[in-house]
């Protein structure tokens, strides 16, 4: 049986977020902090995604030899770790300064949202558990310190951050995924799902597919003043609030 009361070692990667890995005093001096490391590889991510961020490249970036640069990073993983971190940023002021516990969640999953819009190779970074990193953590706080007014047991808030934190990536994701095909393309994203809509009034047959034909003769997947993210938030958000009602 483990011993739950073992305190383990901090993983190097999360011992580097935290400043926990005291700087060494033999050896040649180092030319760049780690911070200048991870803004080489972060200018990578943004240009070419996250494959192109590899050690030799990220030395190369700085001027360095890739054996230089385990001085600073001792292996891809740890890397990888710490350019999310880094990407991710602190939350902006604006979800703590929201007035109440929904505009604190709205502009969350805003702030969510503007963070993968600006590091769009963020969502290719598989999710693991939860992040043990100062910014990924204060990310978390923030969720959490909206809801803290709530009648919400600890759980229930935990759960309704997650929920937000998952639409903002699947948002995310989708959008991602549209631009791409356009840049692909040489298209608008509306031109896009125009060219999909028609190929699936070729496909979709009335018998087989009623309501699907229908929604696609009312023209409801190319409707872009419908947003259906901002809606099925908004859904989520009401379900919390009438849930907090009913708590209360």
């Amino acid at each position: 049986m483990a011993d739950d009361t073992v305190v383990p070692e901090l993983p190097r990667g999360i011992a580097l977020a935290w400043g926990a890995v005291p700087s060494p005093q033999r050896g040649p001096k180092r030319e760049f902090s780690l911070a200048q490391v991870l803004d080489a590889a972060v200018v990578l991510a943004d240009a070419d995604g996250i494959d192109a961020v590899t050690m030799p490249a990220v030395a190369k970036a700085l001027g360095l030899t890739a054996m230089s640069l385990y001085r600073y990073v001792s292996a891809k993983d740890t890397l990888l770790l710490l350019l999310q971190e880094r990407g991710m940023g602190l939350p902006p002021g604006s979800i703590a300064g929201a007035e109440g516990w929904r505009a604190g969640l709205e502009a969350y999953a805003a702030a969510s949202g503007a963070v993968y819009r600006r590091h769009p190779w963020m969502l290719d970074i598989a999710i693991t558990g939860i992040a043990s990193t100062p910014n990924n953590l204060a990310w978390f706080e923030a969720g959490l310190a909206a809801l803290a007014g709530t009648p919400l047991s600890r759980e229930e808030r935990v759960a309704v951050v997650l929920q937000i934190s998952g639409h903002a990536r699947f948002r995310a994701l989708v959008e991602r995924g549209y631009a791409d095909r356009a840049d692909e393309a040489g298209e608008q994203p509306s031109g896009i799902m125009l060219s999909e809509a028609r190929l699936l009034g070729r496909l979709v047959d009335e018998d087989r597919f009623p309501e699907l034909h229908a929604t696609l003769g009312s023209g409801a997947l190319v409707d872009d003043s419908f947003d259906n993210f901002d809606f099925g938030l908004a859904r989520l958000l009401d379900g919390v609030a009438d849930y907090i009602e009913s708590a209360a």
